[in-house]
């Protein structure tokens, strides 16, 4: 692994234990929609969340099941990540695997656990990690391996 692969890894791993929420941006039939959500990482290109069974982000999943993901604190001068990713709607063993690792990670995110909401998994196609203050602009990619 080279250097700069390292760097970015280390960066997008670090960016995504500080953060407990990202902006999540979907594309249905309705246009397109950004939400806030809690997420939980697996590994560097698995995320884990959970969405309202009757909102406008499940609904244009469903529709088209690509989506963007911003993890930021808002601000540009904050290194920061984005990236596409290929959705996967869970049940059963899986849907309280995800939805372990996400109180886990996120504790005050229990109170959404009995709610009528679906358990999901963003498969991160590559990551975009940008640091302007160490002078990543633009910024870096991480492929994910898996393809």
């Amino acid at each position: 692994m080279t250097t700069a692969v390292t760097e970015v890894e280390e960066l997008v791993r670090s960016t995504l234990a500080k953060h407990p929420s990202m902006f999540l941006a979907t594309a249905g039939s309705a246009g397109p929609w950004a939400n806030g959500v809690f997420f939980a990482e697996t590994d560097l290109f698995t995320l884990n969340l959970v969405l309202e069974q009757r909102g406008r982000t499940l609904t244009a999943i469903r529709e088209n099941p690509v989506v963007a993901v911003v993890v930021s604190t808002g601000s540009p001068q904050d290194p920061f990540l984005q990236a596409q990713a290929d959705v996967e709607i869970v049940s059963g063993e899986e849907d309280a695997e995800v939805r372990r690792v996400l109180v886990a990670k996120v504790p005050h995110a229990a109170v959404f656990m009995d709610a009528p909401i679906v358990a999901a998994r963003l498969h991160i196609r590559s990551w975009r990690a940008t640091d302007v203050p160490n002078g990543w602009l633009p910024g870096k990619n991480l492929p994910n391996p898996a393809g």
